[in-house]
């Protein structure tokens, strides 16, 4: 009989993005990504600073903890070696199958040793390794918090697989069972990074920037050679190696081949302006993509029969094609978790562990959170180090304060609580602005967040009044999906719809988030409308602003009026 551990570490590290999650007894202590702590964006190193706060947090040390769960399975990426030899058959194929089976021979290595490296930090603890993605399934499910449901996660590449669809159900812990399965080459974050990457964009990171240039664009252009490009079939789709070549996970191969450009246009180098044809090819790359979401979803309904649907991996962040889904009215609740990408998966990871071994105790405190982080509500404060910033505390009625400032056009930094889980800022570490604000959506990418002028900004409504302002017919409290909008919103704040017409909305409820209610409740009172600009507190290529002293310098760096920090007022 296996031996239950009662504190399970679960750990994304080494890749990108990395993270840790601790369950103690089947209860969910905390989830952080170490970018918050460490200010490096999507770092990979081991995440020391975000385990060094979860044992903290449950008063534990590295020796009381029984098991660690790792994101990826050494076994499964040495699994698709011979199957790469098999691409030799193909003349499409063939130039890169002995470096595609050398490169996953080699992760395969790799990850071994990184198990190692792992164990030797915790000498009580088994290392336990999770098929990746089983700990996306997972994350998404128990996130959830529902009984049932369908389960699609897409991303890039987790093992072998791309693509993977499960039946969750809960009895006294969520368990998902595996239907059907992607393999790569048929990747559809692979394209879009590749995409992203040609267009001039850091792959991996500003797959946003390209979602949302593709507002701009005429998906006609290009739209016959994405339907080449990216094949569906009745089980799923694949990849055309004509345009986007074997995936090697070995550098120095190209993810576009030279068809690819002479049928779209020249890489783009960072500095060169946008033109007409790469607003075209975002277009026409946005299309595809939410056409095979589509697709897929409608599969995962097939296979389960489930009247709902939550969505994982990386994909899932693309808040376009998760509205294109809902408005496909294929289920009747589309649900993605607040970190749906790669660092959730710590919490899916130690998940794995807590239902294999059969725990009896349920599962307490991953559904429906975000605010999993540290937070630092009773720390000092000291302002030497800025000595441009100057500081008073608010009395008790912080949220009128607020609201009354962002009427009058205050941009301000939001420091409260803990931080929020995964890439959207969701009212703990968030900018706000009014919508109402002339020239506001210019002014905070241009002086603010230093970002493209396209880019759009999301709204935060209160829930209860969501249907007044979006079309999108279900709660959105995680930031990650677009909607359509009413006329009234059209009329009364156009600042918050973007070129094609959407919103990336994030619906704010008294028991998700109090004080953010009481804002926006405040705000409507002021204006007539309870919609706020919500942005992430940081600047672009800067993570989200974990600590204080990142919150500090962002209000020191950029054209922040001024930081709320935990109820002190500070102004440059």
């Amino acid at each position: 009989m296996k031996r239950m551990p009662s504190v399970v570490l679960g750990l994304c590290s080494f890749t990108h993005d990395s993270s840790a999650a601790l369950l103690v007894d089947g209860e969910l202590i905390g989830f952080v990504e170490e970018e918050r702590l460490s200010a490096e964006k999507h770092t990979k190193l081991y995440p020391a600073r975000a385990i060094e706060w979860l044992l903290g947090q449950a008063k534990l040390t590295a020796a009381d903890v029984d098991a660690v769960a790792y994101n990826f399975q050494p076994a499964h990426y040495l699994a698709e070696s011979p199957a790469a030899l098999r691409l030799a058959l193909s003349p499409a194929t063939r130039d890169r199958a002995l470096a595609r089976a050398r490169g996953f021979a080699k992760v395969a290595l790799r990850t071994q040793l990184r198990l190692r490296v792992i164990g030797r930090q915790f000498p009580a603890a088994r290392v336990v390794p999770v098929l990746h993605h089983r700990a996306h399934q997972l994350t998404a499910f128990a996130a959830s918090g529902w009984d049932e449901a369908a389960v699609l996660v897409v991303d890039s590449l987790g093992e072998r697989q791309t693509t993977t669809i499960a039946h969750g159900h809960t009895a006294i812990r969520p368990v998902t069972q595996p239907l059907e399965a992607i393999n790569d080459p048929a990747s559809l974050g692979y394209v879009y990074g590749a995409v992203t990457e040609h267009l001039g964009w850091r792959r991996g990171d500003e797959e946003g920037t390209v979602m949302a240039l593709a507002a701009l664009g005429d998906p006609a252009r290009f739209r016959h050679l994405f339907a080449e490009a990216v094949r569906t079939t009745s089980t799923g789709f694949h990849i055309n190696p004509a345009y986007f070549p074997t995936r090697t996970l070995t550098s120095g191969y190209e993810r576009t081949s030279r068809r690819f450009i002479a049928e779209t246009c020249p890489e783009r180098h960072p500095s060169e302006p946008l033109a007409e044809v790469h607003q075209d090819l975002a277009a026409a790359l946005q299309e595809r993509t939410d056409q095979v979401m589509v697709h897929l979803a409608r599969r995962a309904h097939v296979l389960t029969g489930s009247p709902r649907l939550c969505v994982g991996g990386g994909v899932a962040t693309n808040c376009v094609s998760i509205g294109k889904i809902i408005e496909a009215g294929v289920f009747d609740e589309v649900f993605v978790p607040p970190a749906p990408g790669d660092a959730g998966t710590a919490i899916g990871a130690a998940l794995a562990v807590h239902v294999d071994v059969r725990s009896p105790r349920p599962l307490v405190g991953a559904a429906r959170t975000c605010y999993l982080g540290p937070s630092y509500e009773d720390q000092a404060l000291d302002l030497t180090p800025w000595p441009g910033l100057h500081q008073k505390t608010l009395g008790i009625e912080i949220a009128e304060f607020l609201a009354d400032q962002l009427a009058h056009g205050t941009i301000v930094g939001l420091f409260q609580g803990a931080v929020e889980a995964g890439p959207r800022a969701l009212g703990n570490r968030s900018i706000l602005a009014s919508p109402l604000e002339p020239g506001v959506v210019e002014r905070l990418n241009a002086t603010v967040k230093f970002r493209e002028p396209f880019r759009p900004f999301a709204p935060m409504v209160l829930a209860e009044r969501a249907d007044e302002f979006f079309t999108l017919g279900q709660q959105a409290p995680y930031m990650s999906m677009a909607s359509g909008v009413t006329d009234t919103t059209r009329e009364q704040v156009p600042a918050i719809v973007h070129a094609n017409g959407t919103s990336r909305l994030q619906t704010v409820t008294r028991s998700q988030n109090p004080f953010m209610h009481a804002v926006l409740t405040a705000f409507g009172r002021r204006t007539g409308v309870p919609v706020l600009i919500n942005t992430s507190l940081n600047v672009k290529g800067k993570p989200i602003c974990g600590t204080p002293e990142m919150a500090l310098d962002c209000l020191a760096s950029s054209g922040l009026d001024a930081l709320l920090l935990e109820g002190r007022w500070i102004t440059k």
